[in-house]
């Protein structure tokens, strides 16, 4: 069961790397736009990272 919600979040983070600027357009206002664009990405980056990770080492035993 925890492997299908850690798929899940992998799936979503990879389609926020994808879609960060359209995202950042719609949700967020425009001062500093390509600086919320690196930080999107960079956080969905990291918690897809994370998760492949816990999905590893949950597989491997």
């Amino acid at each position: 069961m925890i492997e299908i919600i850690l798929l899940t979040i992998i799936a979503i983070s990879v389609k926020v790397i994808y879609d960060a600027r359209s995202i950042t357009e719609k949700y967020f206002s425009n001062e500093d736009e390509n600086k919320q664009i690196r930080l999107l990405k960079g956080v969905g980056f990291l918690v897809s990272i994370i998760c492949a990770i816990i999905l590893y080492f949950l597989i491997r035993r």
